[in-house]
């Protein structure tokens, strides 16, 4: 009967520890909580190319647009009076060349009677030339005026999100203001540092990111060397960012450091009555020794948890 209550003790005590681990100092990420703000990569305006009045006007903050797309109409009144001007000298010239061509078929055949000069019909070939010529300069500039009426089109510079529309509709702009600006080429986070973590940091470095309730992870893909009142810029790159809202604070994390810690396996630390225990092994017996705890952390797919008192290093540490 002694001999199969020993057993089951011994099985028992097997059961209630798995295995040891030897406490060692484990080097662990510091990390510096930052805001970042959602940016575009490219914010480009879309410029107005002549001057008038804002006749049509097709997007608001917030819209999506595409490369090439007419987002609003500049109508200039006094290019339609230019037309209609040029249209009149036209005609006249019209009329003058037919004239002209009459007088020079007329020349020919007096030429040809002997009655008229060669000279006198040379004259007459210039003149229909003249005409000619002015008729065609007068068609060049009317095509000019007509190709400046078609550029009243604004049009989006690329594909992206309308960022802001600083004109209405009805709105006298001149040639080269602003209609609209457009945010495209994609979003990243810019983040502003303390310059005293400036030598913390690295390109290809990876930052942990909470955007809209969810846990992500970054890349610093650009650290700029110009250090602005007291501050380090960075962009970082994310995949599936959050970019409803351009210019949105989003929580970020940076490794700005390493120091030594001792980890032991979160399941290892047991909480009774609001206090935390870790089993150990203390001449050939398992004690629990009251610790105090600090951040957890993830290393090889299972999670630490950081002890800042009541163990040391040499400890051996009782794992379920």
């Amino acid at each position: 009967m002694r001999l199969i209550l020993l057993l089951t003790c011994l099985l028992a005590a097997g059961a209630s520890w798995a295995g040891t681990l030897r406490l060692v100092p484990s080097e662990v990420t510091e990390w510096k909580a930052v805001y970042g703000r959602v940016e575009a990569k490219e914010t480009v305006p879309a410029r107005a190319r002549i001057g008038g009045i804002v006749a049509e006007l097709t997007v608001s903050e917030g819209d999506l647009v595409s490369e090439g797309q007419r987002i609003a109409f500049v109508r200039d009144d006094k290019i339609a009076f230019r037309i209609a001007a040029i249209d009149a000298q036209i005609t006249a010239l019209k009329a003058q060349l037919e004239t002209a061509q009459t007088e020079l078929e007329r020349g020919e055949a007096l030429v040809e009677r002997g009655v008229a000069t060669v000279q006198r019909l040379d004259q007459l070939r210039t003149a229909v030339d003249v005409v000619q010529g002015q008729m065609l300069t007068t068609q060049a500039e009317r095509a000019v005026i007509v190709q400046q009426s078609a550029e009243g089109a604004v049009l989006s510079p690329g594909d992206g999100r309308v960022l802001t529309v600083p004109v209405a509709r009805g709105t006298v702009i001149v040639a080269g203001e602003a209609v609209a600006t457009i945010g495209g080429g994609g979003f990243f986070l810019r983040l502003a540092i303390p310059e005293r973590h400036a030598l913390a940091l690295s390109q290809g470095a990876t930052i942990r990111i909470t955007s809209g309730g969810k846990a992500s992870d970054g890349t610093i893909a650009k650290i700029y060397p110009q250090i602005d009142n007291g501050r380090v810029v960075a962009d970082v790159e994310v995949d599936g960012l959050e970019t409803a809202f351009v210019n949105a604070r989003v929580l970020v994390e940076l490794p700005v450091g390493t120091r030594r810690a001792l980890l032991v396996p979160e399941a290892a630390v047991a909480t009774r009555s609001g206090i935390d225990f870790v089993s150990v092994m203390q001449g050939g017996e398992k004690i629990d020794r009251t610790v105090v705890t600090g951040n957890s952390f993830w290393r090889d797919g299972a999670r630490f948890t950081e002890i800042l008192t009541g163990l040391g290093t040499g400890d051996i540490v009782v794992t379920p």
